[in-house]
């Protein structure tokens, strides 16, 4: 086994819990001020998984539509139906980026996301809100509620992926 100087793991240890987070640096990084904040060690590995995509949605096709596309393209893809499900699987499995359906029952999206950035261990995960109501103050309330992006439902496989492709090229993790 060989290792290269691009792959990395990054292991957080918080609340008693373990976790090992393998991406490419240039896809899926942990920022400076996160790493300092949780407490994160650098590490080597043989070879780096690809970005972690959590869908939230609580319809099943909408989940389906968006996961097996961005399966389809390499990512790799967890779901939720619905906001408290979301916070359980981001805690788990500490996405690269969450794409959060806003309106849904229980625990909507703009209170999931809230939840979320207010935890300093999913603080820098980039969220990406979707919203049939996309006119008016619905992108506004999802920025306020701390998503880095609104997008209008239902919005194109394609357009979803350019855009996580985009932030996490960019560096918004």
């Amino acid at each position: 086994m060989s290792l290269s100087s691009k792959d990395t793991c990054h292991e957080v240890m918080t609340s008693g819990r373990f976790y090992a987070i393998f991406a490419t640096p240039s896809l899926a990084r942990l920022t400076q001020s996160h790493t300092h904040n949780v407490g994160v060690q650098q590490v080597k590995v043989a070879e780096a998984t690809p970005p972690l995509v959590l869908v939230v949605d609580d319809s099943p096709d909408a989940r389906g539509l968006y996961g097996e596309y961005l399966e389809y393209l390499g990512f790799r893809v967890e779901t939720a139906e619905d906001g408290a499900a979301a916070i359980q699987s981001a805690h788990r499995e500490w996405p690269a980026i969450i794409i959060m359906d806003l309106a849904m029952p229980g625990l909507d999206g703009w209170q999931a996301i809230k939840r979320l950035k207010s935890d300093p261990v999913t603080a820098d995960i980039p969220i990406v809100a979707l919203s049939a109501f996309t006119f008016g103050e619905e992108p506004k309330r999802a920025r306020e509620a701390g998503a880095d992006l609104c997008l209008p439902k239902p919005c194109l496989p394609s357009q979803l992926a350019r855009v996580i492709r985009a932030m996490l090229v960019r560096g918004t993790r």
